[in-house]
Protein backbone atom coordinates (compact mmCIF):
# COMPACT_ATOMS: atom_id res chain seq x y z
CA UNK A 1 0.00 0.00 0.00
CA UNK A 2 1.37 3.40 -0.91
CA UNK A 3 1.90 5.71 2.02
CA UNK A 4 -0.82 8.35 1.98
CA UNK A 5 -0.06 12.01 2.54
CA UNK A 6 -1.80 13.37 5.65
CA UNK A 7 -2.91 16.56 3.90
CA UNK A 8 -4.41 14.60 1.02
CA UNK A 9 -6.27 12.25 3.38
CA UNK A 10 -7.74 15.08 5.43
CA UNK A 11 -8.73 16.92 2.25
CA UNK A 12 -11.07 14.05 1.41
CA UNK A 13 -13.46 15.51 3.93
CA UNK A 14 -13.03 19.16 3.11
CA UNK A 15 -16.41 20.79 2.61
CA UNK A 16 -18.33 17.56 3.19
CA UNK A 17 -18.57 17.11 6.94
CA UNK A 18 -19.60 20.47 8.31
CA UNK A 19 -17.99 20.93 11.70
CA UNK A 20 -16.58 17.43 11.84
CA UNK A 21 -13.31 17.22 13.75
CA UNK A 22 -10.69 15.59 11.57
CA UNK A 23 -7.50 15.75 13.58
CA UNK A 24 -7.76 15.67 17.33
CA UNK A 25 -10.08 18.66 17.73
CA UNK A 26 -7.51 21.00 19.21
CA UNK A 27 -6.08 24.28 18.09
CA UNK A 28 -2.68 25.57 19.11
CA UNK A 29 -3.12 27.44 22.37
CA UNK A 30 -0.95 30.46 23.00
CA UNK A 31 1.47 30.31 25.90
CA UNK A 32 3.79 32.86 27.47
CA UNK A 33 5.98 34.76 25.04
CA UNK A 34 3.41 34.51 22.24
CA UNK A 35 4.55 31.02 21.25
CA UNK A 36 2.21 28.16 20.47
CA UNK A 37 1.94 24.70 21.97
CA UNK A 38 2.59 21.98 19.38
CA UNK A 39 0.12 19.63 21.09
CA UNK A 40 -2.17 19.41 24.10
CA UNK A 41 -2.30 16.70 26.75
CA UNK A 42 -5.35 14.81 27.98
CA UNK A 43 -6.02 11.88 30.32
CA UNK A 44 -7.26 8.49 29.16
CA UNK A 45 -9.61 6.95 31.71
CA UNK A 46 -7.90 3.58 31.39
CA UNK A 47 -4.94 5.04 33.31
CA UNK A 48 -7.13 4.71 36.41
CA UNK A 49 -8.72 1.36 35.57
CA UNK A 50 -7.63 -0.37 38.78
CA UNK A 51 -9.31 2.23 40.95
CA UNK A 52 -12.37 2.39 38.69
CA UNK A 53 -12.76 -1.39 38.82
CA UNK A 54 -12.35 -1.26 42.61
CA UNK A 55 -9.05 -3.17 42.56
CA UNK A 56 -6.98 -0.37 44.08
CA UNK A 57 -7.51 2.27 46.74
CA UNK A 58 -8.91 4.82 46.86
CA UNK A 59 -11.72 3.48 44.68
CA UNK A 60 -12.99 5.85 42.01
CA UNK A 61 -16.48 6.26 40.59
CA UNK A 62 -16.88 7.09 36.90
CA UNK A 63 -18.82 10.23 37.74
CA UNK A 64 -15.81 11.56 39.66
CA UNK A 65 -13.34 10.97 36.82
CA UNK A 66 -13.49 14.50 35.41
CA UNK A 67 -12.78 15.99 38.84
CA UNK A 68 -9.92 13.53 39.36
CA UNK A 69 -8.45 14.45 35.96
CA UNK A 70 -8.63 18.14 36.79
CA UNK A 71 -6.81 17.43 40.03
CA UNK A 72 -3.90 16.07 37.97
CA UNK A 73 -3.93 19.25 35.88
CA UNK A 74 -5.73 17.95 32.77
CA UNK A 75 -8.39 19.94 30.92
CA UNK A 76 -9.58 17.11 28.65
CA UNK A 77 -10.39 13.41 29.00
CA UNK A 78 -11.12 10.22 27.05
CA UNK A 79 -13.72 7.93 28.58
CA UNK A 80 -13.88 4.12 28.46
CA UNK A 81 -17.37 2.64 28.07
CA UNK A 82 -16.54 -0.25 30.42
CA UNK A 83 -16.90 2.11 33.38
CA UNK A 84 -20.48 3.05 32.50
CA UNK A 85 -21.43 0.15 30.27
CA UNK A 86 -25.14 0.17 31.12
CA UNK A 87 -25.52 3.96 31.02
CA UNK A 88 -25.24 4.75 27.30
CA UNK A 89 -28.97 5.48 27.06
CA UNK A 90 -29.42 6.79 30.59
CA UNK A 91 -30.04 10.48 29.94
CA UNK A 92 -29.93 11.42 33.62
CA UNK A 93 -26.58 9.71 34.12
CA UNK A 94 -25.09 11.23 30.97
CA UNK A 95 -26.35 14.63 32.08
CA UNK A 96 -24.46 14.16 35.35
CA UNK A 97 -21.29 13.23 33.47
CA UNK A 98 -21.63 16.27 31.24
CA UNK A 99 -22.24 18.58 34.19
CA UNK A 100 -19.34 17.18 36.21
CA UNK A 101 -17.01 17.75 33.27
CA UNK A 102 -18.29 21.28 32.67
CA UNK A 103 -18.12 22.17 36.37
CA UNK A 104 -14.45 21.18 36.40
CA UNK A 105 -13.56 22.86 33.12
CA UNK A 106 -12.81 19.53 31.45
CA UNK A 107 -13.50 18.71 27.79
CA UNK A 108 -14.88 15.31 26.84
CA UNK A 109 -12.94 14.15 23.77
CA UNK A 110 -14.02 10.60 23.01
CA UNK A 111 -15.42 7.31 24.32
CA UNK A 112 -13.32 4.17 23.92
CA UNK A 113 -15.80 1.39 23.13
CA UNK A 114 -15.26 -2.29 23.92
CA UNK A 115 -17.50 -5.31 24.37
CA UNK A 116 -20.03 -4.51 21.64
CA UNK A 117 -19.20 -7.23 19.15
CA UNK A 118 -16.84 -7.51 16.18
CA UNK A 119 -17.35 -4.89 13.49
CA UNK A 120 -15.72 -7.30 11.02
CA UNK A 121 -17.53 -10.45 12.12
CA UNK A 122 -17.74 -12.97 9.22
CA UNK A 123 -21.37 -13.65 10.18
CA UNK A 124 -23.36 -10.86 8.50
CA UNK A 125 -26.03 -10.85 11.20
CA UNK A 126 -23.47 -10.59 13.99
CA UNK A 127 -21.62 -7.90 12.06
CA UNK A 128 -24.81 -5.89 11.69
CA UNK A 129 -25.55 -6.33 15.38
CA UNK A 130 -22.07 -5.14 16.28
CA UNK A 131 -22.47 -2.04 14.10
CA UNK A 132 -25.84 -1.24 15.63
CA UNK A 133 -24.56 -1.91 19.16
CA UNK A 134 -22.24 1.05 18.70
CA UNK A 135 -25.01 3.47 17.71
CA UNK A 136 -25.84 4.26 21.33
CA UNK A 137 -22.22 5.17 22.01
CA UNK A 138 -22.17 7.52 19.02
CA UNK A 139 -25.24 9.23 20.45
CA UNK A 140 -23.80 9.33 23.97
CA UNK A 141 -20.50 10.73 22.71
CA UNK A 142 -22.29 13.41 20.73
CA UNK A 143 -24.31 14.41 23.80
CA UNK A 144 -21.19 14.62 25.97
CA UNK A 145 -19.48 16.86 23.42
CA UNK A 146 -16.94 14.34 22.16
CA UNK A 147 -15.43 14.39 18.67
CA UNK A 148 -15.09 10.60 18.30
CA UNK A 149 -15.73 7.10 19.51
CA UNK A 150 -12.83 4.64 19.50
CA UNK A 151 -13.70 1.16 18.24
CA UNK A 152 -11.95 -2.14 17.54
CA UNK A 153 -11.63 -3.59 14.04
CA UNK A 154 -11.89 -7.23 15.08
CA UNK A 155 -12.61 -9.90 12.46
CA UNK A 156 -11.72 -13.48 11.46
CA UNK A 157 -10.49 -15.20 8.32
CA UNK A 158 -7.61 -14.50 5.97
CA UNK A 159 -5.74 -11.20 5.87
CA UNK A 160 -7.74 -9.94 2.90
CA UNK A 161 -11.06 -11.31 4.14
CA UNK A 162 -10.63 -9.51 7.46
CA UNK A 163 -9.69 -6.30 5.69
CA UNK A 164 -12.86 -6.43 3.59
CA UNK A 165 -15.14 -7.35 6.50
CA UNK A 166 -13.70 -4.79 8.90
CA UNK A 167 -13.95 -2.04 6.29
CA UNK A 168 -17.56 -2.96 5.56
CA UNK A 169 -18.61 -2.80 9.20
CA UNK A 170 -16.63 0.37 9.84
CA UNK A 171 -18.09 2.07 6.78
CA UNK A 172 -21.64 1.44 7.97
CA UNK A 173 -20.86 2.74 11.45
CA UNK A 174 -19.08 5.80 10.03
CA UNK A 175 -22.09 6.59 7.86
CA UNK A 176 -24.28 6.59 10.96
CA UNK A 177 -21.74 8.65 12.92
CA UNK A 178 -21.46 11.21 10.12
CA UNK A 179 -25.13 12.02 10.72
CA UNK A 180 -24.10 13.03 14.24
CA UNK A 181 -20.97 14.89 13.01
CA UNK A 182 -18.76 12.39 14.84
CA UNK A 183 -15.62 10.43 13.99
CA UNK A 184 -15.10 6.69 14.34
CA UNK A 185 -11.46 5.91 15.05
CA UNK A 186 -9.70 2.56 15.31
CA UNK A 187 -6.92 1.79 17.77
CA UNK A 188 -4.18 -0.74 17.18
CA UNK A 189 -5.64 -3.06 19.80
CA UNK A 190 -4.65 -6.64 19.11
CA UNK A 191 -4.86 -9.22 16.31
CA UNK A 192 -4.58 -7.73 12.81
CA UNK A 193 -5.40 -4.23 14.06
CA UNK A 194 -1.89 -4.22 15.56
CA UNK A 195 -0.50 -4.70 12.06
CA UNK A 196 -0.19 -1.06 10.95
CA UNK A 197 -0.25 -1.77 7.22
CA UNK A 198 -3.43 -3.82 7.56
CA UNK A 199 -5.13 -1.14 9.65
CA UNK A 200 -4.07 1.65 7.29
CA UNK A 201 -5.45 -0.38 4.37
CA UNK A 202 -8.76 -0.82 6.20
CA UNK A 203 -9.09 2.93 6.80
CA UNK A 204 -8.34 3.64 3.14
CA UNK A 205 -10.88 1.03 2.06
CA UNK A 206 -13.60 2.75 4.11
CA UNK A 207 -12.95 5.97 2.19
CA UNK A 208 -14.85 8.23 4.57
CA UNK A 209 -13.29 11.33 6.16
CA UNK A 210 -14.74 10.61 9.60
CA UNK A 211 -12.95 7.26 9.76
CA UNK A 212 -9.44 7.34 11.21
CA UNK A 213 -6.96 5.87 13.63
CA UNK A 214 -5.95 6.24 17.26
CA UNK A 215 -2.28 5.20 17.23
CA UNK A 216 -1.22 3.73 20.58
CA UNK A 217 2.52 3.79 21.29
CA UNK A 218 2.51 0.38 22.94
CA UNK A 219 -0.06 -1.96 21.40
CA UNK A 220 2.20 -3.76 18.95
CA UNK A 221 3.65 -7.29 19.03
CA UNK A 222 7.43 -7.69 19.54
CA UNK A 223 8.10 -8.34 15.85
CA UNK A 224 6.64 -4.96 14.86
CA UNK A 225 8.83 -1.85 14.87
CA UNK A 226 6.58 0.42 16.94
CA UNK A 227 8.12 3.63 15.55
CA UNK A 228 7.58 2.61 11.95
CA UNK A 229 4.12 1.38 12.90
CA UNK A 230 3.05 4.69 14.43
CA UNK A 231 4.46 6.53 11.42
CA UNK A 232 2.28 4.41 9.15
CA UNK A 233 -0.85 5.13 11.21
CA UNK A 234 -0.30 8.85 11.81
CA UNK A 235 -1.66 10.11 8.45
CA UNK A 236 -5.10 8.92 9.58
CA UNK A 237 -4.84 9.90 13.25
CA UNK A 238 -7.60 11.85 14.98
CA UNK A 239 -6.22 11.09 18.46
CA UNK A 240 -2.97 9.70 19.86
CA UNK A 241 -2.42 7.47 22.89
CA UNK A 242 0.84 7.94 24.78
CA UNK A 243 1.13 4.51 26.38
CA UNK A 244 3.65 4.31 29.22
CA UNK A 245 4.94 1.55 31.49
CA UNK A 246 7.90 2.73 33.57
CA UNK A 247 10.39 5.57 33.96
CA UNK A 248 14.09 6.00 34.74
CA UNK A 249 15.74 8.44 37.14
CA UNK A 250 15.61 11.17 34.47
CA UNK A 251 11.86 10.78 34.03
CA UNK A 252 12.17 9.12 30.62
CA UNK A 253 10.06 6.13 29.61
CA UNK A 254 12.15 2.95 29.74
CA UNK A 255 10.42 0.96 26.98
CA UNK A 256 9.48 3.68 24.48
CA UNK A 257 11.64 6.51 23.18
CA UNK A 258 9.11 9.32 23.69
CA UNK A 259 11.33 11.90 22.00
CA UNK A 260 11.50 9.83 18.84
CA UNK A 261 7.82 8.93 19.03
CA UNK A 262 6.61 12.49 19.50
CA UNK A 263 8.79 13.65 16.61
CA UNK A 264 6.96 11.13 14.43
CA UNK A 265 3.61 12.41 15.69
CA UNK A 266 4.45 16.07 15.07
CA UNK A 267 6.23 15.48 11.76
CA UNK A 268 2.97 13.95 10.53
CA UNK A 269 1.29 17.30 11.08
CA UNK A 270 -0.74 16.21 14.08
CA UNK A 271 -1.61 19.07 16.46
CA UNK A 272 -4.39 17.58 18.56
CA UNK A 273 -4.55 16.04 22.02
CA UNK A 274 -2.11 13.35 23.09
CA UNK A 275 -3.69 11.26 25.82
CA UNK A 276 -1.82 9.89 28.81
CA UNK A 277 -2.41 6.15 29.18
CA UNK A 278 -0.27 4.73 31.95
CA UNK A 279 -0.35 0.94 32.18
CA UNK A 280 2.64 0.09 34.34
CA UNK A 281 2.89 -1.84 37.59
CA UNK A 282 5.85 -0.43 39.50
CA UNK A 283 4.39 3.02 40.04
CA UNK A 284 0.90 3.65 41.33
CA UNK A 285 -1.66 4.79 38.78
CA UNK A 286 -1.42 8.35 40.10
CA UNK A 287 2.38 8.43 40.01
CA UNK A 288 2.43 6.88 36.54
CA UNK A 289 -0.01 9.48 35.25
CA UNK A 290 2.06 12.31 36.71
CA UNK A 291 5.31 10.89 35.29
CA UNK A 292 3.83 10.51 31.81
CA UNK A 293 2.37 14.01 31.87
CA UNK A 294 5.68 15.51 33.01
CA UNK A 295 7.55 13.74 30.21
CA UNK A 296 5.11 14.98 27.57
CA UNK A 297 5.31 18.48 29.01
CA UNK A 298 9.12 18.35 28.87
CA UNK A 299 9.02 17.33 25.21
CA UNK A 300 6.40 19.96 24.44
CA UNK A 301 8.57 22.65 26.02
CA UNK A 302 11.52 21.60 23.88
CA UNK A 303 9.44 21.95 20.72
CA UNK A 304 7.91 25.22 21.86
CA UNK A 305 11.33 26.76 22.47
CA UNK A 306 12.87 25.70 19.16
Amino acid sequence: MDKINRRRFLSLGAGTTGGLCLAGCAGLDMISGGKKQPFKISLAQWSLHRRLFGRAEPKLDNLDFAKEAKGFGFDAVEYVNQFFMDKAKDSDYLAQMKKRAADNGVKSLLIMCDGEGNLGDPDSNKRTQAVENHYKWVEAAKYLGCHSIRVNAASAGTYQEQKKLAAEGLRRLCEFAAGHVLNVIVENHGDLSSNPRWLAAVIEAVELPNCGTLPDFGNFPPEIDLYEAVEILMPYAKSVSAKSFDFDENGDETKIDYYRMMKIVLDAGYRGYVNVEYEGNRLSESDGIIATKKLLEKIRTQYTNT
